[in-house]
């Protein structure tokens, strides 16, 4: 299928008082287009996803606490370290992105499903002018 010819929807998802997981696995789904008849798993039919609200997630058990991402600057001994509550105070739309990209298949498709995965933390974006196609 020609990218031409690719229709390519935009879904708005509410991530107020939702739980980080199932939002993630909804967003990777647009993302990939398995819901559309046409998807196959190396070609590129996604949707666009706009998540707003992101400073609303839930999260389930104590992993507000007990959850840790890890960064490394390159050199000897420098393993960063963030609980996820340290990470939602600095950036709640960081912890959608890594999440969703969990999600994604590891292949050189991802890099474009990411593109198309816009993140806001407030319910404020600058997408208001485009009817989207699911409001969750």
């Amino acid at each position: 299928m020609k990218s031409k010819e690719i229709i390519r929807d935009w879904h708005l998802i509410d991530a107020k008082g939702k739980v980080l997981g199932r939002l993630s696995t909804l967003a990777a789904d647009f993302l990939r287009g398995k819901g559309k008849v046409n998807f196959a798993p190396n070609a590129d039919l996604g949707d666009y996803v706009v998540v707003v609200n992101a400073k609303g997630i839930k999260l389930t058990g104590n992993k507000l606490n007990e959850k840790k991402y890890y960064s490394h600057t390159g050199y000897l001994g420098n393993l960063k370290t963030k609980t996820l509550s340290e990470l939602m105070k600095v950036s709640p739309e960081e912890v959608i992105k890594m999440s969703v990209s969990g999600m994604l298949p590891k292949n050189k498709l991802s890099a474009l499903f990411m593109n198309r995965l816009k993140v806001y933390p407030e319910d404020v974006h600058p997408h208001q002018n485009i009817k989207f196609k699911t409001e969750n």
